[in-house]
């Protein structure tokens, strides 16, 4: 599985293995655009605040030709390392759409056929900034390794590598009214304390310092103290200041990340399907996050229900409600999220698949909420967590504790968690496989595009005047619109119709030069919608199909441009009168 066909091996750099930093991620991006400049291309879309490029890549012919498309992005959250390598092996199942087939091919002919022709906008790393500082330290970082906010006068904590070592993790220190407790079975794995426990006791802090210390009060640590934006809060979905949402930003798009992901998506009205990239949990997170399903449109729910079915068959993740099952309040919503912006404002078909199944992994059970297994990992969960970490991920997640007299706090244990690779990202044998599963997930999406075809012309003349029509189908399973929440969208316009007479061709009625189709469904009706009840088998009539029909005087040529900003155009020249057919 090291690389998605034969004829790319010699460009993989190891994504499907390892996290890449930067330079690597860059120099991967790079060579498939100069090995395959008629496939492959790639452009900055904006810079971080430290000065790297945001790199997007588009996969398809022709790229500046307007199609339906699907966007990609992933690492907006800075340790999320295997948002990166999943996208990138999207980026190469893509392009190996349009070299040879491989034998055996894993990708069924119609899903190939289908997704060839759809563009794919992969932005594999939102955070550079962050990222390379997770891979070169280890410090948490939740977006971006920075903090602009005004009032930075409280005490806070600051990460720092104090021992000079290379990695920043955590620091432990004796406490009598310490919360943590070391687990009986693993001396060093830390566990929430009970009042059976004899201790010793520990206080635990991020490795670093506290800014404005007043000698004696040691504040929270708070996961955006010293990192405050948070990319995933900074969207124009819902969005509020501070006061209510932690980490939303100044405004909508105040992060430079943010703005060049708004400003790119607002420019592409033939986005229809949007997948952000996170981890961990194995899970996919879909709209609304605002909402219970009875109140969101039935019929984008059915095609969310088909997304999850290839989903659970391809890569064993659920897919769950944001309103439902991943608000980490209930009732209290996720402000400013990317995939609900893309859903609701942009119109796509969007969800968040959060990577690395590692609660399965654990055989643990399932809570009515998927999002409390993030805060009910038992003892014996984190007792299996430290087992397989040292039986099958070489001990990566739990370092031992070293001692270290801290210039502030004196005596502490430096060590504990580090969440890169394991726990926080897949372990580096499991992440070949997830690659591999999420790509060809994705493509099945992909090949749910709308599709616009002119399915016949014919002509009838009589004397100097000719009958001209054409019959316009959607051969794709989404309607034109895409999501049935986009319809209301001033970029979801109908399909035109534009007749352009050259020679001694003319129209009887000039104001049929330029008509509204208006949208064709798309075959697909979802999963387990109404209309697929087995004791009424019908289809709905000529939903999809639309005969359009012309008189035209003279001879000559008549083109058709048939199409819309939501699909692109499509082309075709008809030879009216003498010599036609």
């Amino acid at each position: 599985m090291s690389a998605a066909h034969p004829d790319l091996e010699p460009l993989a750099l190891g994504f499907r293995e390892r996290y890449l930093h930067y330079d690597e991620l860059t120099e991967q991006l790079k060579s498939w655009a100069d090995a395959f400049p008629e496939l492959v291309r790639l452009e900055s879309i904006g810079k971080s605040r430290e000065g790297r490029e945001l790199w997007l890549l588009t996969v398809g012919p022709d790229p500046d030709q307007v199609r339906p498309a699907v966007w990609v992005d992933g690492n907006m959250h800075a340790g999320e390392l295997a948002g990166s390598s999943v996208a990138l092996a999207i980026a190469e199942e893509a392009l190996a759409l349009h070299l040879s087939p491989p034998d055996p091919d894993p990708v069924p002919g119609p899903v190939r056929r289908a997704a060839q022709q759809v563009l794919f906008h992969v932005l594999p790393r939102m955070s550079p900034d962050g990222a390379e500082a997770v891979l070169d330290t280890g410090r948490y970082v939740r977006s971006v390794p920075r903090d602009e906010r005004p009032d930075r006068n409280r005490p806070r904590w600051v990460a720092d590598d104090v021992d000079g070592d290379g990695e920043c993790l955590a620091m432990r220190q004796l406490d009598p009214t310490g919360e943590w407790v070391d687990h009986p079975e693993y001396p060093g794995v830390l566990v929430p304390r009970t009042v059976e426990d004899e201790g010793p006791f520990y206080k635990v802090y991020p490795e670093g310092h506290v800014e404005h210390w007043d000698g004696h009060s040691i504040p929270d640590a708070d996961f955006l103290g010293d990192n405050h934006p948070d990319l995933n809060r900074n969207f124009p979905w819902e969005w509020s200041g501070e006061h209510a949402q932690h980490g939303a930003g100044s405004h909508p798009g105040s992060e430079p990340e943010a703005a060049a992901v708004i400003e790119q998506a607002s420019r592409r009205p033939n986005l229809f399907a949007w997948l952000n990239l996170h981890t961990f949990g194995g899970v996919l997170i879909r709209p609304p996050g605002n909402q219970p399903d009875e109140d969101m449109d039935q019929k984008d729910l059915a095609v969310y229900r088909q997304v999850e079915h290839w989903a659970e068959e391809l890569t064993g993740y659920p897919m769950v409600s944001g309103y439902e099952e991943f608000l980490y309040r209930p009732n209290e919503i996720v402000r400013g999220a990317l995939a609900e912006w893309a859903y609701v404002e942009r119109g796509c078909l969007a969800w968040v698949t959060e990577l690395w199944d590692i609660f399965a992994r654990l055989d643990m059970e399932r809570p009515p909420r998927f999002v409390d297994y993030y805060s009910r990992m038992s003892r014996e969960d984190i007792g299996a967590l430290a087992e397989w970490d040292r039986e099958d991920n070489g001990g990566r997640v739990f370092r031992a504790w070293r001692p270290f007299r801290h210039p502030q706090l004196g005596l502490v244990e430096l060590g504990g968690v580090d969440p890169r690779v394991g726990l926080q990202n897949p372990s580096y044998e499991a992440l070949p496989e997830i690659c591999a599963q999420h790509s060809q997930h994705l493509l099945r999406v992909a090949a749910m595009a709308p599709r616009v075809v002119v399915a016949d012309i014919a002509q009838r003349r009589t004397g100097d005047v000719t009958t001209l029509t054409a019959v316009v189908e959607n051969r794709g399973y989404l309607p034109t619109h895409g999501v049935h929440a986009a319809k209301s969208h001033p970029f979801a316009e109908p399909l035109w119709a534009d007749v352009i007479c050259e020679g001694g061709v003319s129209l009887a009625h000039e104001d049929e030069a330029h008509r509204e189709i208006g949208h064709l469904q798309g075959w697909g009706r979802g999963r387990f919608d109404f209309s697929q009840a087995i004791f009424f088998q019908r289809s709905q009539g000529s939903v999809s199909r639309r005969a359009l029909r012309w008189t035209l005087h003279g001879s000559g040529e008549v083109k058709l441009v048939i199409g819309g900003c939501r699909t692109g155009w499509i082309e075709q020249r008809v030879t009216i009168g003498e010599g036609s057919t």
